[in-house]
């Protein structure tokens, strides 16, 4: 009981990020009178996304200060060279997808102020990133034993256990990112011609529907039984803990307070791998592929934008991989 009534937050878990502010540094605020406004609505009207923007100010504050531009007196006077020496003493700090992040940042950032007449031209439309080819993705995931196991293993006395186990559900039958897992309200749980179905906010606007497995239904049904909240529409469907009561509050789960739920469940179930919340996405993927999906459904089910993206999730050849190495037989 105790492990089930614990808080959100926990010392297994990574800090939430509180959204960043941002500091009109004194290159922007040189350049022109309007230049410093035109710079806080790049971030606060023309990106949506909460992650998205965090990243491209984490970006934009480290080129800034960066001593290559710390001299210069206006952004005008930035040119491609600059950012040309910046990305390249970048490569040998980050990984490559993290300089192909800042370096849209920065291009998206300065086209944004030539379209407001703050700048004249980017300076860097013309400087390439690293190359990066990506054939598989990074993020462990679970076999679908273990998967099962997990779920199994939450207890399912309190209000807390059953939306854990629900919200896990959640990311695993319907392929859901995390933040529009969180993000859901009660509403977003659908009845139509008999059928049940969820909705998700995913990024970019895209509102995403699929129906609902029949494990994943037990599972909401019986969480939301209890939860005290189904009559309640536009209240969000995964609520945080009342300390280590087992009991809800009314404020939505964050996704970083989800990610310390996961941790807390998968050491609690033996689990040796540091999953995470996307590593739900991929078991659900690898899963449905492996048991004769296709990936054009597959893609079509999580919402991507191309079959390359879908691919990185897709680890059946990981096994496959695995019996070829054993046959190197030595000894």
């Amino acid at each position: 009981m105790a492990s089930d009534a614990s808080s959100d937050r926990t010392d297994l878990a990574v800090s939430p990020r509180p959204e960043p502010t941002f500091v009109i540094p004194a290159i922007v605020a040189d350049t022109s009178d309007d230049a410093g406004e035109r710079f806080l609505e790049f971030f606060a009207a023309t990106i949506r996304n909460a992650n998205t923007r965090a990243a491209y100010m984490r970006a934009v504050e480290h080129f800034l200060a960066w001593r290559g531009v710390a001299g210069l007196a206006s952004l005008g006077e930035i040119r491609p060279l600059h950012i040309a020496a910046y990305i390249e003493e970048c490569q040998g700090l980050f990984s490559a997808p993290t300089v192909k992040l800042r370096l849209a940042g920065l291009r998206s950032l300065f086209d944004w102020l030539v379209r407001t007449g703050v700048m004249a031209s980017n300076p860097a439309t013309s400087v390439r990133g690293p190359s990066h080819d990506v054939q598989r993705g990074k993020t462990p995931i679970l076999a679908a034993d273990e998967a099962k196991r997990l779920i199994a293993s939450i207890p399912a006395d309190t209000p807390v256990g059953l939306r854990d186990r629900a919200l896990i559900a959640l990311m695993t039958y319907s392929f859901a990112r995390v933040s529009a897992a969180t993000g859901m309200n009660v509403e977003d749980l659908l009845q139509t011609a008999g059928r049940s179905w969820v909705r998700l906010h995913e990024k970019r606007g895209k509102v995403h529907e699929l129906p609902v497995h029949h494990k994943l239904l037990d599972h909401l049904d019986a969480y939301l039984a209890v939860a005290g909240h189904r009559d309640q529409p536009k209240a969000p469907l995964f609520r945080t803990a009342r300390g280590r009561s087992g009991q809800l509050g009314l404020q939505r789960l964050s996704r970083h307070d989800a990610y310390a739920m996961v941790r807390r469940r998968a050491l609690a179930a033996g689990v040796v791998a540091k999953i995470g919340n996307h590593s739900f996405r991929g078991t659900g993927i690898t899963t449905f592929l492996l048991n004769e999906g296709t990936l054009e459904l597959a893609q079509e089910m999580a919402n991507h934008s191309s079959p390359r993206t879908t691919k990185l999730y897709d680890r059946r050849r990981d096994g496959v991989t695995q019996d070829a190495i054993e046959r190197i037989r030595i000894e």
